[in-house]
């Protein structure tokens, strides 16, 4: 009797304990459910928090030294214009700027002109100058490269006039063509000149033997070897040496401007000098770097696009 009442309580107790064991479950699933989450996870947002902190450590990398350097500037500038009488903060540079580019293209008569035709005027000036000059100093320049003898007979040339300053070159062509503007455009293109003849000149010598000696063996025309052969390899040496003469040409064409009259960015620095307006000189000096650094990176990004190094 009491075997089969103990026998018979089991099931009963089991039935009775069942809603108990499963609330028991639930409330261990309710509470480990979380942590599996969570655990599974953590890798994912790790990685990309590591990858948020390598962006933002690749910004600061890329933006903080420019935004250093630049305010070290400010600051030395600022400070000079605290010790030195007459020399304008960069507040009242600024304000000049914003009254100077608020109407940059105005025209008030032949020499009273707002900077931006001052400055397309002397680009316009760089462009001819340094077009004749590219013109004859990359052909001369080959050529020069290819043949020993024309190399031998012109490289005396280059080595007396390439050290002469391009603003001695100026009267000449005051005397020559006997306008201002012209000769402005000769000292452009005389001082452009050198750096393609040269570098061109080189990267031909520079050309394998192999790469000629094939040529020779398959007879090839002279036109032949300079568009198949000598140009793909010197195009590298070439634009460097438009790269350089771009940047010589566009310091030239201030001092020039300067001397010369008439619209251009340097006769403007020069007009501003002249009625002590010492900020708008400032302002012209920050606007020549800007123009010669678009000029520099607009090359640059041709250079590389033209490159045959990495294809």
């Amino acid at each position: 009797m009491t075997t089969a009442s103990i026998g018979m309580a089991h099931p009963m107790a089991d039935k009775a304990a069942e809603p108990a064991r499963e609330k028991a479950v639930e409330q261990t699933a309710a509470n480990d459910s979380p942590i599996l989450v969570q655990t599974a996870s953590t890798p994912i947002v790790k990685a990309e928090r590591g990858k948020a902190r390598e962006a933002l450590s690749v910004f600061a990398r890329a933006v903080l030294p420019p935004l250093i350097g630049l305010a070290a500037l400010i600051g030395i500038w600022a400070l000079v214009a605290m010790k030195t009488s007459g020399f304008p903060s960069p507040i009242k540079t600024w304000h000049a700027a914003v009254i100077i580019f608020s109407d940059p293209f105005y025209v008030n008569g032949p020499n009273d002109q707002g900077i931006g035709w001052n400055i397309l005027s002397s680009l316009k000036r760089v462009a001819i100058g340094f077009g004749f000059a590219a013109s004859v100093g990359i052909p001369l320049g080959f050529a020069i490269g290819r043949f020993k003898f024309l190399s031998a007979m012109v490289e005396p040339i280059i080595s007396l006039l390439r050290p002469v300053s391009p603003l001695a070159w100026l009267p000449i062509g005051l005397l020559v063509f006997k306008r201002a503007d012209p000769a402005a455009t000769w000292t452009i293109f005389i001082c452009s000149i050198w750096p393609m003849i040269i570098n061109t000149a080189v990267g031909v010598q520079r050309v394998p033997q192999d790469y000629m000696n094939v040529a020779r063996v398959l007879n090839l025309s002279e036109m032949k070897i300079l568009t198949k052969i000598l140009f793909p390899a010197v195009l590298p040496y070439m634009l460097t040496g438009i790269r350089l003469s771009i940047g010589t040409a566009w310091l030239v064409i201030v001092a020039a401007e300067m001397l010369t009259g008439g619209v251009g960015i340097g006769f403007w620095v020069w007009d501003e000098w002249n009625n002590l307006k010492v900020e708008h000189i400032v302002i012209a000096i920050f606007v020549i770097g800007i123009v010669g650094l678009l000029l520099e990176m607009f090359l640059l990004q041709i250079a590389k696009r033209f490159s045959y190094e990495h294809s």
